[in-house]
């Protein structure tokens, strides 16, 4: 019989699992995309988008951080930190006939947080969370009104 070995925590926040959406920014391009979070503390997230991102490159990132990292309200953030690794889809994933996670067809990234700016409520903003397509299908009946597409603009 044979111990798996004992394996050392690095994080030095504890991780939560949510699901959430996020807008990242590569800070030495300039180049923007969209995502969604896997898990996130108050040091590090990880998420899956389709943007191919550099280990070691500057990013930020802007989301709803949830009441149990700010240990408050859920607040609008914008994150600043660095790319620690990237995981690339499979080709397992990307083959598949079945439908395949966004595991397996995104690009997941850990992503080490430096800095925080809280930013104005989302109702004060005035660009809207757009919907994260990859995980849920859209249709027409559920779109608000007057988003492009909505049949009453």
């Amino acid at each position: 019989m044979t111990i798996p070995p004992v394996q050392v925590e690095r994080r030095a926040g504890q991780r939560f699992p949510f699901l959430l959406p996020v807008s990242l920014r590569d800070v030495s391009s300039g180049a923007e995309a969209l995502g969604f979070t896997q898990d996130i503390s108050s040091r590090g997230v990880f998420f899956f988008t389709e943007m191919p991102l550099l280990e070691g490159a500057a990013i930020e990132l802007t989301l709803n951080m949830p009441s149990e990292i700010t240990l408050g309200a859920t607040m609008r953030v914008r994150c600043s930190g660095h790319v620690l690794r990237v995981v690339r889809p499979s080709v397992k994933g990307l083959l598949s006939f079945a439908q395949p996670s966004p595991a397996e067809t995104k690009i997941g990234v850990a992503v080490r947080l430096e800095d925080y700016e809280y930013l104005p409520d989302a109702a004060e903003a005035s660009v809207p969370f757009p919907r994260i397509s990859a995980l849920h299908a859209q249709h027409d009946d559920e779109r608000p009104a007057g988003l492009p597409g909505h049949p009453e603009i």
